[in-house]
């Protein structure tokens, strides 16, 4: 027998319904606050998240599926989502419609090389969201409120946490005070800590190891270094939150896993989910358009982990839908099938091809959820007739088969 690979799995039965739940849910959420569907490849140039996600990451220097393909281009599987957004805007030109603003919606499969662990597979799902061309804070608390509304439709509990990175004024000065503090615990950190405190040091407050962590709770805090710009704005999302009623931490080590965000960012957390708590997060990337070789624009957006979130979906109740169809004897099952294409115009039909006893009928329509059984036997043949039973009502009726 063939098993899927370590970190993959199939989603079948109850967990290929709650797949479609979140995603229907999350969609139509999204089409409200006026965001379209956008579809990227799974395979994309391996520059595309060097420069984007960044080579200090862990996604880019321990977890990318990466290889060189017959053509010798350098590709992978895309570990993240945003990415391949931001390149298809770019691509699509997009960006030279300055005055234009975009909203995508999208969702598929990601792919990383991790040691799977509940809720975090090597190949997992995300369902994200990108908004271009909205400058204004105003767009990053939108974005907030509408995973909040997707949560709630979902009816999944959470902790919203917030914090602000700073732009291109404040970041330098704070890069600086936060070298000399991690230079005076080298030898505490760990091996990965030390290495980023050369290539990239905002992204050691992103470690996971306890011991750093516990290190770096004394660690100079951006949010106390912010320009005048980043605080006027990171005071004003607050004040939208606080005015809608959406509660809020700010954590001050909150950075993201990737390197392209600045000002905003967020995550949405869950206690139920055991260590990985992150059902959803995002925040601003106003550079990474840029950093893509397109023209300055602001942007924002979130993506939400599918796997993360299955087990504490409230899955609505099973409605009866549609109609369950069968015949007595072998003769009738033929004239099952003009009455069921007629049915599909506009409802859900199931046929049951082989004959049985009535019994053994209504047992399959339960099966299948089915609002209606309907039956054809030799009386009904004769009568030119077929049985209907509404299985909610539990009430039953002979109808002309014309009339059907």
């Amino acid at each position: 027998m063939i098993n899927p690979l370590k970190g993959m799995k199939d989603l079948t039965f109850e967990e290929s319904q709650r797949f479609v739940h979140i995603v229907t849910t999350a969609i139509a959420i999204a089409k409200r606050y006026g965001y379209s569907y956008i579809e990227t490849p799974i395979l994309e140039q391996t520059a595309l998240f060097r420069r984007s996600v960044g080579e200090s990451s862990d996604i880019v220097g321990k977890e990318m599926y990466q290889f060189v393909d017959k053509g010798s281009n350098d590709v992978c599987m895309r570990p993240e989502g945003t990415a391949g957004v931001v390149r298809a805007f770019v691509s699509a030109k997009l960006d030279r419609q300055q005055s234009a603003k975009y909203k995508f919606y999208y969702y598929g499969p990601m792919f990383r090389y991790e040691r799977p662990q509940k809720g975090r597979l090597r190949e997992f799902h995300q369902f994200g969201c990108e908004s271009f061309g909205e400058g204004s804070v105003c767009e990053d608390f939108t974005t907030i409120e509408m995973i909040g509304d997707i949560f709630r439709e979902l009816g999944i509990g959470y902790t919203l946490q917030i914090n602000s990175l700073g732009c291109q004024e404040c970041m330098p000065p704070y890069r600086e005070n936060l070298v000399s503090f991690l230079d005076t615990h080298r030898e505490d950190l760990c091996e990965d800590c030390n290495r980023r405190i050369e290539s990239n040091p905002i992204r050691v407050l992103d470690c996971k190891n306890e011991k750093c962590k516990s290190i770096l709770i004394e660690s100079p805090k951006l949010i106390k270094n912010l320009c005048e710009n980043c605080s006027s704005d990171f005071a004003k999302l607050k004040e939208l939150l606080d005015s809608a009623g959406i509660g809020y931490e700010v954590d001050t080590n909150l950075v993201r896993g990737l390197d392209y965000y600045n000002k905003t960012a967020f995550e949405f957390v869950s206690s139920e989910i055991g260590a990985q708590s992150a059902i959803a997060g995002g925040g601003r990337y106003d550079k990474l358009v840029e950093y893509l070789d397109g023209k300055p624009t602001p942007a924002v957006g979130f993506a939400i982990g599918i796997e993360r979130i299955m087990e504490l979906v409230q899955m609505p109740e099973v409605i009866r839908e549609g109609y369950y169809m069968g015949a007595m004897d072998e003769e009738s099952v033929d004239m099952l099938f003009p009455l069921a294409s007629s049915k599909r115009a506009t409802d859900k039909v199931t046929v049951e091809y082989s004959a049985k006893k009535l019994k053994a009928h209504l047992k399959g329509a339960d099966k299948v959820n089915a609002k209606y059984c309907a039956i054809i036997g030799e009386d009904e043949v004769r009568d030119g007739l077929i049985w209907i039973k509404d299985l909610d009502l539990g009430e039953e009726k002979r109808v002309p088969i014309g009339d059907f």
